[in-house]
């Protein structure tokens, strides 16, 4: 959660134009915490969490939250700690899957920033990488903290009465099918782009042309301008060929996972370059969807028939790879875990059913048709230590590094730079 709070502050910024030059309320080493910042970190806490935000002492404590943070990451450039390219994509993905779900749609977020999800992405990879920094040193000093039978038993002793309902759970299973695009469709796309490069060639206006035909809602009405990034931030395919460019050049009709690009390259200064583009991305193919949709229908009535199990066909054709080695299990999971389009489905369900096929709306690479089998249900209920041995020692778990993590802060206080301005 604290990753994902610490993107909405910065997309609440961006979004209602927070002004750079700010008054600063906090110095950790080299990072600066702004009181803009801060006042809508403690806004949203407040909201989530219930509490008075004007209240001195939950001032106090969500600032000694943020400084902590920061800490972090400065213990993680002592510790020379690294993270891949593919680990910031990949939590840039998770976090814009967050705010789709939250928002509803990938066009209602760009409509409410007023930018592409790829915009979002390459503005908030900097601080992302921070962050990943940050939780892996934690990860490394605290990561491997368990907790022995006896702790679990005194941790329920001494808080049974205070550890409340267990939420009600689901354990669910499921079949993805991601739709394999007609290849006319992907043709069309690329004889479109052809054709507006060709058109580029003959003197045609870039500008113009990105305006009218682009698929990029963020850059198209700035005449497709990407404006200025480091190595490391489009897509490799991307990347490849703009870096290849001279200045002013066109490159050809450049494949990406989101479509077909014409970049131009306006200006390199080192590893950074700032160029233009028109996308034409590859439409949905209703063929396709339905022959998805047809596939997962007909397995359903397989299984229903006892031909063979889900877990065979989930082994078999699952197109997601990471749960279909474990016959499709996606685990037990709380309500409030589960995706409003998910949750919906499987609250009709009796135990041992099997959903019709479902679309999953995620991304362009996760986007397809799932079947999901409800395995378990089971009701909220107030913890006790025969049901609920597993969460109890979780929690327990939490509560040793909570208190290692809060001994480990105050022992980086000792030797990092650290000043409240305010």
């Amino acid at each position: 959660m604290k990753k994902i709070l610490f993107l909405l502050v910065l997309m609440f910024n961006i979004a209602f134009g927070q002004e750079v030059l700010d008054e600063i309320v906090a110095v950790v080493d080299n990072e600066i915490i702004l009181k803009s910042e801060f006042d809508l970190r403690l806004n949203i806490e407040a909201a989530q969490k219930k509490f008075d935000p004007e209240n001195p002492t939950n001032k106090r404590r969500v600032l000694d939250g943020m400084i902590a943070e920061k800490l972090l990451y400065a213990q993680a450039e002592l510790d020379t700690i690294e993270v891949t390219d593919e680990e910031i994509s990949q939590q840039l993905d998770y976090q814009m899957n967050y705010f789709i779900q939250q928002y509803g749609s990938k066009e209602r977020v760009e409509e409410t920033y007023g930018m592409t999800i790829e915009k979002i992405k390459r503005e908030f990879r900097e601080e992302t990488k921070k962050n990943l920094m940050a939780q892996k040193v934690q990860q490394q000093k605290f990561g491997q903290i368990e907790v022995t039978r006896r702790e679990v038993f005194e941790f329920y002793d001494s808080y049974k009465d205070s550890l409340g309902l267990i939420p009600e759970k689901f354990t669910l299973g499921h079949i993805f099918i991601n739709p394999k695009k007609n290849t006319s469709v992907k043709d069309k796309a690329r004889k479109l782009a052809e054709s507006l490069l060709d058109s580029l060639r003959h003197g045609a206006d870039f500008a113009q042309l990105a305006t009218k035909y682009s698929d990029d809602p963020g850059s198209k009405t700035q005449g497709g301008d990407l404006g200025s990034v480091q190595r490391g931030v489009f897509y490799p395919e991307f990347e490849s060929a703009a870096f290849a460019l001279e200045e002013k050049e066109i490159s050809g009709v450049v494949e990406s996972p989101v479509g077909f690009h014409i970049i131009q390259l306006l200006e390199r200064k080192g590893n950074q370059i700032h160029t233009r583009h028109i996308l034409i991305m590859i439409k949905s193919d209703d063929e396709s969807d339905l022959k998805a949709i047809e596939f997962l229908t007909e397995i359903k009535d397989s299984i229903r028939k006892g031909f063979e199990t889900f877990e065979y066909y989930a082994k078999k054709y699952s197109d997601d790879k990471e749960t279909a080695k474990f016959s499709g299990k996606l685990g037990t999971m709380e309500a409030g875990q589960l995706d409003k389009q998910l949750l919906s489905t499987v609250y009709g369900m009796e135990e041992g059913e099997i959903s019709p096929p479902k679309k999953l709306n995620t991304d362009q690479k996760n986007y397809g048709y799932h079947i999901v089998k409800l395995y378990r249900r089971i009701p909220e209920h107030v913890a006790n230590i025969e049901d609920d041995f597993e969460d109890i020692e979780r929690l327990a778990q939490f509560r040793k590094r909570e208190l290692l993590y809060k001994e480990w802060v105050e022992e980086l206080k000792s030797h990092i730079y650290w000043e409240i301005k305010i």
